[in-house]
């Protein structure tokens, strides 16, 4: 008869006690062959976190430095926040619309929303502010002698993120007025301007007004397809052959900020891949940090960069990203707060949106 085992069964009909015995031998073998492998699979595995600990002995530090930043940036926030909500006194603009929702937005982006988290009474704050500073025709601007619809572009965006999150039925009320500004004040071109007229455009602003536009439909708010269109098409003949931006159709050489800002924007229309895709990322990669070529406008071009970058995902975050949050963490003053251009709240503000992008909690940074 075949063999079946390691026994020597030469008859069924006689396994009785000595096949209980083979069989308990077998089972003792079996059971010392999986006792060996479980050794072996937890021998590897235990070699394997050791191999992961010392490649990359800093990631847990890293990140912990990064946590830790965040954490002393958004206490600085909340600290030095105006008992109106507003936000803008350590700048030149004083109390300002578009900085006070540029901090909402870094709140945001730690999952904090208006009165729920530790700190839901300065998102609450910031809505508060932005809301008391809406006029009939829909401006949000606090003072109006700097350019508002910069102002009116962050803190459009602000709202739309806020009221993504709450259906607040004050603030769809005042988003909508503002979508309309919006969409009435777009020049023949399809971009915008400072003021809220239609004489001219520039692609800074511009892009204020369309990243508005997206969150606001993003939420629930009828935004015109034609308005959207006629806008990225603006942004698409500001670009220079290099890959580059220019600020106006008619003029201006390529830079740093006004480009990013570009790529970012066309991403946002659904635009990922393509030529102009490709020379926009390979002109913004050239300011990665660290860097010696002179950054004008830093955070404002981190702060899209940073979207662009997220955006095209792979090599180009993988890269970005580390190189970055790097760079702020050594610029982080010891109080917490980050030194702006605009006051210490934009540059703080800034910082820490970028710093948490990769939390994905805020759907305008999302494809």
């Amino acid at each position: 008869m075949k063999r079946f085992t390691s026994c020597s069964i030469t008859n069924i009909a006689e396994m009785g006690h000595r096949g209980f015995a083979c069989g308990r031998v077998s089972t003792l073998r079996v059971a010392a062959v999986f006792l060996l492998m479980l050794l072996a699979i937890l021998a590897s595995s235990s070699k394997a976190a050791e191999e992961r600990r010392t490649a990359s002995p800093l990631e847990g530090e890293i990140i912990t430095d990064q946590r830790l930043a965040v954490e002393s940036g958004l206490a600085w926030l909340a600290r030095n926040q105006a008992k109106d909500g507003s936000y803008g006194q350590f700048s030149h603009y004083g109390p300002h619309v578009g900085i006070t929702g540029l901090v909402g937005l870094a709140f945001l982006s730690d999952g904090q929303s208006p009165g729920r988290g530790k700190y839901g009474h300065v998102v609450q704050g910031c809505v508060d502010f932005v809301l008391s500073h809406s006029s009939e025709s829909g401006l949000l601007a606090a003072e109006t002698s700097h350019g508002p619809m910069y102002g009116h572009g962050f803190a459009t965006l602000f709202l739309a993120e806020v009221y993504g999150m709450t259906s607040d039925p004050r603030i769809r009320e005042t988003l909508r007025k503002a979508v309309r500004l919006i969409v009435t004040t777009q020049n023949d071109e399809g971009g915008w301007r400072y003021q809220p007229v239609r004489n001219d455009a520039d692609i800074s602003v511009t892009v204020c007004q369309i990243m508005a536009l997206r969150a606001a439909r993003n939420a629930g708010i009828y935004v015109d397809k034609a308005v959207v269109d006629a806008a990225v098409e603006y942004v698409r003949q500001s670009q220079n052959p290099d890959g580059g931006f220019r600020y106006m159709l008619t003029s201006g050489g390529s830079a740093f900020a006004r480009s990013a800002a570009g790529v970012a924007t066309l991403q946002y229309a659904g635009i990922y891949e393509g030529e102009e895709i490709e020379r926009g990322l390979r002109y913004v990669s050239r300011y990665k940090p660290p860097t010696e070529i002179d950054v004008a406008h830093y955070y404002y071009g981190h702060y899209y960069a940073s979207q662009a970058m997220y955006l095209a995902g792979n090599d180009y975050w993988g890269k970005w990203f580390p190189a970055v949050r790097a760079e702020l963490l050594q610029m982080q003053s010891p109080d917490g707060s980050w030194r702006g251009q605009a006051g210490d709240e934009y540059g703080t503000a800034m910082a820490l949106i970028v710093l948490q992008m990769p939390n994905r909690l805020l759907p305008i940074f999302q494809k």
